[in-house]
């Protein structure tokens, strides 16, 4: 639970004497943990989502609340685990359909953000639900540039394909577009142009590839990067994810242009593990991946940076979770929540200032299919319950799962279950079901 006092007190200490700091979420999908250069690939090179990390704090252990897309979204998005409120499964694709999608009555960032003046903007993927009532601009975002379902094609778009999620035109602030070229290069653009757009404001952005989610596409500019990786689909993956870090040297380069570097606040991360074997991902060395709730499907690329205000350079190994990112933002921007809102995520700032040794959360967890498989994080320990038996892990110094110490510590796991079982008891069964096989994202 968020600690106001601290929340507000460090919010005043960080606050600009010129202008609150804009916030900037720039979030990729479906890739590996281990396809960065920061995160030790040696065949995929990432140099300006390296400047994020290297300018400020790389989070080793930096976690999601989901293994996959939509429910994850949901908790950035409410900083609230998505299970309190059903979303624990992926919308379908249905305009028609009212009931899949971020419940209305959760607050979102940019309602919050929006209400306190922030220009607020989506550029890319949103998968929060389908239908109108779900749509961004009703949702807090003031500007959208991108597209409503799970995934899209990176060179096409069809007008008249209003049920071929995967073709539906393209959307400027509810009117449909034509595609200029290649899709990512499309939303690099829109996000460079939002940040010039409201340069004089404060601004909220939410810049949420779909890249390199399926389909496996790049344009040839990116593929050409990549000559020695001999895998078709590897290859091609790498160019999905060069195409993202040129964005985000050019939103870099942009920031420090207008003289925006020292007021913005940045983070970085993936929604959920990569899907080894589906788009060339790798996340060693952690096991499984996406849909997992082991630390392939979990455990992401994660990393913020604020210059002058985050120290440079820092690691920070403790549990941390894309839920943070909600409250540390409006602590940064010195906007207290309202007080019947009750998040589940923490304001990081102190932490990464230095200001507080302890640990952000004591206890982290995890449910999907509505309790068939859960996990909780207490320090070095994991409880997963995947199968038949739950497991348990030391993740310090066995980070790819390897040795169950279920039989070993068992009162370590029976304390890790029995604390599941309060946090459940205060969870709802799944709002809708996951989508049919084959329309799963």
């Amino acid at each position: 639970m968020i600690n106001r006092r601290e929340f507000l007190g460090s919010a005043m200490a960080l606050l600009s004497a010129r202008r609150r700091p804009n916030i900037i979420v720039i979030l990729t999908d479906d890739l590996g943990y281990a396809d960065l250069s920061f995160q030790g690939s040696k065949d995929i090179r990432s140099p300006n989502i390296d400047r994020i990390a290297h300018g400020g704090v790389r989070f080793t252990s930096g976690l999601v609340s989901h293994p996959f897309c939509s429910p994850s979204r949901a908790g950035l998005m409410t900083g609230r685990y998505q299970q309190r409120f059903g979303h624990e499964n992926n919308p379908i694709y249905d305009p028609a359909n009212e009931t899949a999608g971020l419940p209305l009555k959760e607050l979102t960032l940019p309602q919050l953000l929006g209400s306190a003046g922030y220009a607020t903007g989506l550029v890319g993927k949103w998968h929060l639900g389908a239908s109108p009532r779900h749509h961004p601009l009703k949702r807090g975002f003031s500007e959208m540039f991108g597209f409503i379902g799970g995934l899209h094609d990176y060179f096409n778009a069809d007008k008249n394909a209003t049920g071929n999620e995967r073709l539906i035109p393209l959307e400027r602030n509810g009117q449909p577009v034509e595609p200029t070229g290649y899709l990512t290069d499309t939303l690099n653009r829109e996000a460079d142009a939002f940040v010039r757009q409201h340069r004089s404001d404060p601004f909220f952005l939410y810049l949420a590839y779909n890249a390199p989610h399926t389909p496996v596409q790049a344009s040839e500019k990116y593929l050409d990067r990549f000559p020695n990786i001999e895998d078709k689909k590897r290859r091609t993956y790498a160019g999905m994810i060069s195409a993202v870090d040129d964005g985000v040297g050019t939103l870099l380069a942009t920031l420090k242009e207008l003289k925006l570097e020292q007021d913005t606040l940045i983070f970085f991360l993936n929604d959920n593990g990569g899907p080894v074997g589906v788009n060339g991902s790798r996340n060693d060395p952690l096991r499984a991946g996406k849909l997992s709730l082991c630390e392939g499907g979990i455990r992401v690329p994660f990393a913020a940076c604020w210059p002058g205000r985050l120290p440079a350079g820092k690691t920070f190994p403790q549990p941390v979770i894309s839920l943070d990112i909600l409250p540390t933002a409006l602590a940064a921007a010195g906007i207290q929540p309202p007080p019947t809102l009750k998040l589940d995520g923490v304001n990081l700032l102190p932490y990464l200032m230095g200001q507080d040794r302890t640990t952000p959360h004591p206890r982290l967890f995890w449910r999907t299919g509505g309790g068939v498989s859960y996990a909780v994080r207490e320090g070095r320990y994991k409880l997963v319950k995947a199968g038949d038996a739950p497991e348990l892990y030391d993740v310090e110094t066995d980070v790819s799962e390897t040795r169950n110490l279920a039989t070993v510590q068992p009162e370590v796991l029976n304390r890790l279950l029995t604390s599941f079982q309060q946090w459940n008891s205060e969870l709802v069964p799944p709002l809708f079901p996951m989508p049919p096989v084959g329309r799963q994202r």
